[in-house]
């Protein structure tokens, strides 16, 4: 741990690093790849849209029943005359979900799933959903959706400028379409959990992005005064010092999720944390890749369009030329080096380590002077 505090340190001070601006075609190729995959996944097999955007019924056995997953799959169509979804919870009890169904016929529905497993018609529980309400929920969600992205969009663009702002959305749609598209791959079902959690993780990945951002603004208040440093420098070593960090976050934030996933939903069988904790979990993880390999280096491309941020580069590129030319470094190798360039020939320099206090002018006074003889 003091290792990696240490080398977090050092990323910060820029000392070292990982040029991440400058291999993002890589980072791009790889983030289409992921995308295009992620939309073959939603075009051929696409969502398992819960019974809350579909309309039906979500019957749930007593404690219990002794029943298999398949014999009570094969009750609920042969019941109902649709496909049915049946999950065995940790109790032993049977959610059984059947969607597209009428609500009327979910009595009769009820009264024969109870003939076939066994059991009392009054202890298996019944949710109902019609189809004109589940499809007002789509809706709205779809509403709640596009109204976050305009907001966040207008708040970037305030907050910094257009192109922080057009960056951010694009790594938002890049973490929305692998986080579908993984549901659509994995078959998990779509419900309003699930539009819980991808909220969620749109607010963490602008947190991550936001961060980085805002080191980068800072950076490059006055860059234009210099002649060390292009804007992609800049936002790499803006990476850099918050790598760790991001690290950090992710992390801690990934574990209680996978716990979610793996332990409650898959050792449990919590249909509903499966809902929500998919989302979140591979959410997060794009979030933080977004944040790193897409959001900064696609700033850095906008940037370098400009013609202060050409201008730039082709002083930059000169004096290294110049530099690499009479055998000296191009590039300073930390930060304390890059300021201590940009500082006047004639100032101080700086002093480190203890400093002795200068021998007191007034030493003697008001002692009897001597005479000369």
């Amino acid at each position: 741990m003091s290792k990696l505090g240490s080398l977090g340190a050092r990323l910060h001070r820029g000392e070292v690093g990982y040029d991440f601006v400058g291999n993002r075609k890589i980072w791009y190729g790889i983030s289409i790849l992921i995308t295009i995959t992620a939309i073959v996944g939603l075009a051929v097999r696409g969502l398992n849209m819960g019974i809350e955007f579909q309309g039906g019924a979500v019957f749930t056995t007593p404690k219990g029943t002794h029943a298999s997953v398949s014999q009570a799959e094969t009750y609920a169509e042969e019941a109902s005359g649709h496909d049915a979804i049946v999950q065995k919870l940790g109790d032993d009890s049977l959610r059984i979900q059947i969607a597209g169904i009428d609500t009327d016929k979910s009595d009769q529905i009820k009264e024969e799933l109870a003939k076939d497993l066994k059991v009392d018609s009054e202890k298996i529980g019944a949710d109902l959903v019609g189809p004109s309400w589940g499809d007002q929920i789509a809706n709205k969600a779809w509403q709640g959706l596009g109204i976050f992205l305009v907001l966040v969009v207008i708040y970037l663009a305030i907050a910094f400028e257009w192109r922080m702002a057009l960056a951010a959305f694009v790594a938002l749609i890049h973490d929305i379409t692998i986080t579908t598209g993984i549901y659509a791959l994995v078959g998990f079902e779509v419900t309003p959990g699930t539009v819980i959690g991808l909220l969620t993780i749109l607010g963490y990945s602008l947190y991550d992005t936001v961060v980085v951002f805002d080191s980068l603004k800072e950076q490059t208040r006055d860059i234009t005064k210099q002649t060390r440093w292009t804007y992609s420098d800049v936002a790499n070593r803006s990476i850099n010092s918050t790598l760790v960090r991001s690290i950090n976050t992710t992390v801690v934030a990934l574990l209680p999720v996978a716990g979610l996933l793996f332990i409650g939903g898959g050792v449990l069988g919590a249909g509903m944390l499966n809902d929500i904790s998919l989302s979140l979990f591979v959410g997060l993880a794009a979030g933080a890749y977004s944040s790193i390999f897409i959001a900064t280096p696609l700033v850095a491309d906008l940037k370098e369009r400009e013609p202060q941020m050409k201008a730039l580069r082709k002083r930059v590129l000169a004096k290294r030329a110049q530099a690499a030319a009479k055998g000296e470094s191009p590039e300073p190798e930390t930060a304390a080096e890059t300021f201590a360039d940009d500082e006047p020939a004639d100032a101080t320099p700086a002093v480190v380590g203890p400093r002795n206090q200068p021998a007191s002018r007034n030493r003697g006074r008001g002692r009897p002077s001597g005479k000369r003889r």
